[in-house]
C-alpha cells in the first residue's frame, strides 16, 4: 500500500470530454473473442495496455499477472482485459503490430489469452527480432491453435490492423506514454492509473482499495 500510495499526483488518466462515454470505451472489448477474463457480474475491471515486444510487460506477465488473475479474478473480484498500446515498432517492419495481429488472429479461434500468455512467456525483449511470422505462428500452435493455416493466413492479410491501430489510439489520447500502464475501473469511482511493472503488492493495494470503496 505505501508503494502505491507513492506514485504521486497523476494517478488519474486524463480527464475526457465524456466520462461515461469514456469508460464505456475503455470496458468494451476490441474484438467479441478477446473480451475480459474474469466474471461478468465483477465491479472492478484492470485494463492493461501493453506492446508485445515491451520488456517491462514480459516482466510483469512472469512475476505478477499471474497472481493478480489467481487472487481476484478467478475469485470473482474483477476483470482483466488487454488493450494494444504499440510503441516498439520499427517503421522497417512494424513487428509489434503484427503481433497484435496475431492475437486477434488467435481469438477466431478462441485462442486470444493462451496467445497472449505465449507471446510474452516467449518474449526477448525489444527489436531484437524474435517476432516474425514463424515465430508467432509458432506461439500460436503452442497456444493450441488447431488450424495453423488459417493463423498463417489471417496473419498474411493484416485484416485485424486496424483493431490494433483503434486500441493504439485510444491510448494516445487518453495522454498513456509508456507501457505497461494499467487502467484500474470501478463502479462509481474515478479511473485509477497505475504506471510501468510495479510489484504485485501495488496492485493488491489499489485493487483493495477500490473494492472496499464499493457497497455491499
Amino acid at each position: 500500500v505505501t508503494a502505491f500510495s507513492t506514485m504521486g499526483k497523476n494517478n488519474s488518466p486524463k480527464n475526457p470530454d465524456n466520462p461515461e462515454q469514456f469508460i464505456s470505451t475503455l470496458l468494451h472489448p476490441i474484438d467479441q473473442n478477446a473480451s475480459a477474463l474474469g466474471a461478468t457480474k465483477a465491479k472492478v475491471t484492470l485494463i492493461e495496455f501493453g506492446d508485445y515486444q515491451c520488456q517491462y510487460c514480459a516482466r510483469f506477465h512472469r512475476d505478477t499477472k499471474d497472481l493478480i488473475v489467481n487472487n481476484f479474478v478467478n475469485t470473482g473480484k474483477i476483470n482483466f482485459m488487454f488493450k494494444d498500446f504499440v510503441i516498439n515498432d520499427r517503421p522497417s517492419d512494424k513487428l509489434s503490430t503484427l503481433a497484435a495481429i496475431g492475437s486477434y488472429c488467435a481469438a477466431e479461434q478462441g485462442k486470444y489469452w493462451p496467445y497472449y500468455d505465449e507471446v510474452y512467456r516467449n518474449s526477448k525483449g525489444e527489436n531484437t527480432d524474435w517476432v516474425s511470422k514463424n515465430s508467432l505462428t509458432q506461439f500460436a500452435v503452442y497456444a493450441g491453435i488447431s488450424n495453423v493455416k488459417k493463423f498463417s493466413a489471417c496473419l498474411d492479410s493484416k485484416k485485424y490492423e486496424n483493431l490494433v491501430v483503434t486500441n493504439d489510439n485510444l491510448a494516445r489520447s487518453i495522454g498513456l506514454t509508456s507501457t505497461p500502464t494499467f487502467i484500474l475501473i470501478a463502479d462509481g469511482q474515478p479511473p485509477l492509473k497505475i504506471e510501468g511493472d510495479q510489484p504485485y503488492s501495488v496492485f493488491e493495494g489499489a485493487i483493495g482499495q477500490v473494492l472496499r470503496q464499493i457497497p455491499s
